[in-house]
């Protein structure tokens, strides 16, 4: 099928020239797999909302305090 792109980003397009050709294919090749897998990759999930629909959790009892005890925690001083 023949197709024109454009808009392409030219440095991408001359990294994907030299690979193609490193490898023995043609461009069109190149790009045809790209889409293939691209397509076929799993679609990335939901994004996340807000940060208050987060839930908080309870602070660890043993960590009460970690304010206090910071340099010690980091710097171990």
């Amino acid at each position: 099928m023949d197709k024109t792109i454009r808009n392409l980003d030219a440095s991408a397009y001359r990294a994907l020239k030299a690979r193609a050709a490193q490898e023995g294919k043609s461009i069109g090749r190149a790009v045809s797999e790209a889409i293939q897998a691209y397509v076929t990759r799993p679609a990335s999930g939901p994004r996340a909302g807000s940060l208050r629909d987060l839930t908080p959790e309870p602070y660890p009892a043993e960590h009460d305090r970690l304010s206090e005890e910071i340099d010690t925690v980091v710097y171990g001083v």
